[in-house]
């Protein structure tokens, strides 16, 4: 269940390619700087990242949403910015993160199973929800990382 909003917020659903490896050097930075700026910014969301893909979700207010987005596009770390879903909401769905990263692997039983073809750039808002909402049941997103 997510949490009830006093002001109008948005949810943001984009997908990008890697620019160069999705290595933990590159992972961790991006997770420590959205942590620390979407929780100044009161910015929650999800980080999906593997497979030469991020696809990640924001949900705030929509300025700092807006300009977060525009940030990440302008980031020579993702190629092939697509957005993919643009919504207000009444409810955050990752209230409880400023950021989690769930890493999506081609070996994971999940995947192949429920999502067999799965490509970001053909795929609706929806069934990336879905598969975001699937993948953080079935693993455990990283929220906190090592100092």
């Amino acid at each position: 269940m997510g949490t009830k909003l006093s002001n109008p917020c948005v949810r943001l659903i984009y997908v990008s390619r890697a620019k160069g490896p999705q290595t933990t050097t590159v992972t961790t930075s991006i997770l420590q700087q959205a942590q620390v700026h979407n929780k100044v910014q009161g910015i929650t969301g999800v980080l999906c990242q593997g497979q030469g893909f991020f696809i990640q979700v924001l949900e705030g207010e929509r300025s700092p949403v807006n300009t977060l987005y525009r940030r990440i596009c302008g980031d020579m770390r993702h190629k092939d910015m697509e957005l993919l879903r643009y919504e207000d909401i009444s409810e955050r769905k990752f209230s409880q993160w400023s950021m989690a990263l769930v890493k999506l692997s081609a070996d994971d039983p999940m995947v192949k199973a429920q999502h067999p073809e799965f490509d970001p750039y053909s795929a609706t808002g929806d069934q990336v929800m879905h598969l975001l909402a699937n993948l953080i049941e079935t693993s455990q997103p990283i929220t906190a990382l090592p100092t």
